[in-house]
């Protein structure tokens, strides 16, 4: 069986045996890494603990894979290629060799101040190639990264660097993102004075920006890395050792961190990147995510790294200098492969087709979709005006606990189908429920979507709170992953993707749970209470519309608006802004205290006539003057 299938019949003849010998697939695949020692068991597992182990008792370092079993054969070859936010600034390229001997140095520099195995370090960077290099050097020396997004607030970063104890950050002294300056290292200052945790911060020099440095804590890193050897020695690491946490938004208000372990999640990002993107040697691969994401974190590096492509990291953002910005850096660096969100499609289809009219977009070979079901309209524009009809469309399922893609076409082999994920990757065992459980049989079918057996990138627990892991996942449906989402299976058996059936809301392709945005706003001290839904949005998929209740003496006005806005962009981040903001004296509550969001989130898409029986609401009036109140 080949690691990079090539026909559908090679796809049918993989997924009929994964299903049937799920260990004898998985070790068959796992035997195309390099391993320091082979495992003693393919897999361990049940649902109800819960307990997944794969490759228990192997030796591995996932860098080796990433990077120096590709050196003999392609050491020259360009592994990283750097494109700046400022388009008439120098791009930057890495061979493999190059980005060995960088991420070498950074792993010794990050020794020389004290990061030892096991140790958790926050990295939150913009989108620069010492961000790659920091993550791989965690790896490298078996350091757990743990990377936030660097538009987060000095409170978020604090909440993560809190709940992991990281001992260490790596961060810049400052970063462009579009036309928009952010003095990063000062918001880290703000964040580290409430966590005792952090003993060494290590400091970027990018901008050649002022920057605050405390005596004894803080470290420049150009400094350090010139007194370090430039080659480092991979820690052994057990399959099981976790590579990294990653936190995402949930239906309670603290953000859980999604751990991630370095045998198995080296495994599938490997196989599932080689096979949905259908990748071919010396390509191109740019995937415009974050790698403050997961997406970053399985597309950007380790997926790529692992196959020995040439991934690309972007800078800026899709509309600077202007909305032809993206198409400008695929003509620029001959993309092949490019895998981007449905946000940004959306966004550059309502700027108008004239911003792609003097791009030829020749190099292009497959496209790609991830963060949100993409809807119709945005995958033909896609496939028109970007693919000119000749390039399939991946329209990518999967999440930041699955670790990879989990539902998908595998480019030129598997059918395509406007806004439908498609069928499961081998080893992926997909299927649909009832509320009560009961699995729904056959096609034509919708119900929860939930995967019946373990594959290799599963999440293996929420750090530091295992019961919250089992309660979050694996509770709802007895031995089942739950994966919060609705789904449709259509005659064909490809999945359609409803979205989320908890108190979720993907803005942008990013999770955001109503609780913790609640939280954050009732932190303004003239809110009494608030709730928040999500609700159809044209360019961001859905957007967040805040009920807000304020104290008697509170004026309802565009100033508490901006102070309520404030107040959440200090608690978690700009990208949580709410795009509405409604001013109420009460909410739709139960004789018990719940609130029902489910009126809400009809008011918010505006379907007044659909709300159903409200009698038995504590006061079914609040719903009217809410209603004549709707934004």
């Amino acid at each position: 069986m080949k690691f990079q299938l090539s026909t559908i019949e090679a796809y049918n003849e993989a997924y009929a045996l994964s299903l049937e010998n799920p260990s004898l697939f998985w070790s068959t695949i796992a035997e195309h890494y390099v391993w320091q020692k082979k495992w003693d068991t393919v897999l361990e597992w049940n649902f109800d603990e819960p307990r997944v182990e794969w490759f228990k008792g192997a030796k591995l370092n996932i860098t080796e894979n990433c990077i120096d079993r590709h050196i003999a054969e392609r050491g020259d070859q360009t592994a990283l290629i750097w494109e700046p936010n400022d388009p008439q600034a120098a791009y930057k390229k890495f061979t493999y060799r190059q980005l060995l001997r960088e991420v070498s140095i950074m792993a010794n520099v990050l020794k020389s101040i004290g990061v030892q195995k096991g140790d958790r370090v926050c990295i939150y960077m913009p989108m620069i190639p010492e961000l790659a290099f920091a993550v791989l050097a965690c790896a490298r020396i078996g350091a757990i990264h743990s990377v936030v997004f660097a538009g987060f607030s000095a409170s978020s970063i604090a909440d993560r660097i809190n709940d992991s104890s990281c001992a260490f950050v790596i961060t810049t002294d400052g970063m462009y993102r579009g036309a928009k300056q952010m003095p990063v290292k000062s918001v880290v200052d703000e964040a580290v004075v409430h966590c005792p945790s952090v003993q060494k911060i290590a400091v970027i020099n990018h901008l050649n920006w002022p920057t605050d440095m405390q005596s004894g804590r803080d470290i420049w890193y150009h400094e350090a890395a010139s007194h370090v050897a430039d080659s480092c020695p991979a820690e052994p690491m057990d399959a099981e050792d976790p590579l990294f946490i990653l936190y995402t938004s949930g239906s309670t208000g603290k953000p859980k961190g999604v751990v991630h372990t370095c045998g198995g999640y080296m495994v599938y990002a490997g196989y599932s990147f080689a096979n949905v993107f259908q990748y071919r040697d010396k390509e191109v691969f740019w995937c415009t995510a974050d790698i403050g994401w997961v997406t970053g974190h399985s597309y950007i590096l380790y997926g790529p790294l692992l196959n020995g492509a040439t991934t690309m990291m972007f800078e800026g953002i899709p509309t600077y200098p202007d909305a032809g910005r993206f198409w400008q850096v695929i003509d620029k660096h001959h993309v092949n492969v490019f895998y981007t969100a449905p946000t940004a499609i959306r966004s550059l289809m309502a700027s108008g087709i004239d911003h792609v009219l003097p791009y030829n977009l020749h190099s292009l070979r497959v496209l790609g979709s991830v963060g949100e079901p993409i809807n119709e309209e945005a995958w033909q524009w896609y496939h028109t005006h970007i693919g000119k009809e000749r390039c399939p469309v991946v329209d990518t399922w999967w999440q930041t606990e699955t670790g990879g893609i989990m539902i998908s076409a595998l480019a030129g082999i598997t059918p395509l189908k406007p806004a439908h994920a498609g069928l499961p990757l081998p080893g992926i065992q997909p299927i649909l429920v009832d509320a009560e459980g009961k699995e729904i049989v056959g096609n034509d079918v919708e119900g929860y979507l939930c995967i019946r057996h373990p594959w290799p990138s599963i999440l293996r627990t929420t750090y530091g709170d295992h019961e919250r892991c089992r309660i979050n996942y694996f509770a709802t449906y007895k031995q089942l992953y739950f994966t919060g989402d609705g789904a449709r299976r259509d005659a064909d058996g490809h999945y359609r993707i409803i979205g989320r059936v908890d108190d979720v809301i993907n803005v942008s392709g990013h999770r955001f749970g109503t609780a913790e945005i609640e939280n954050a706003i009732n932190q303004n001290k003239a809110v009494i209470e608030s709730a928040v839904v999500g609700y159809p949005h044209d360019i961001k998929g859905q957007g967040i519309y805040a009920y807000v209740i304020l104290a008697d003496h509170r004026e309802a006005s565009d100033a508490m608006r901006d102070a309520i806005i404030e107040t959440l962009v200090e608690q978690i981040g700009r990208i949580a802004k709410p795009d509405k903001i409604q001013f109420v004296s009460g909410l739709p509550k139960t004789r018990s205290g719940k609130i029902m969001r489910r009126i809400l989130r009809k008011v918010a898409e505006g379907e007044f006539q659909s709300l159903g029986d409200t009698t038995t609401l504590l006061d079914p009036l609040i719903v009217e003057e809410i209603k004549a109140g709707a934004l």
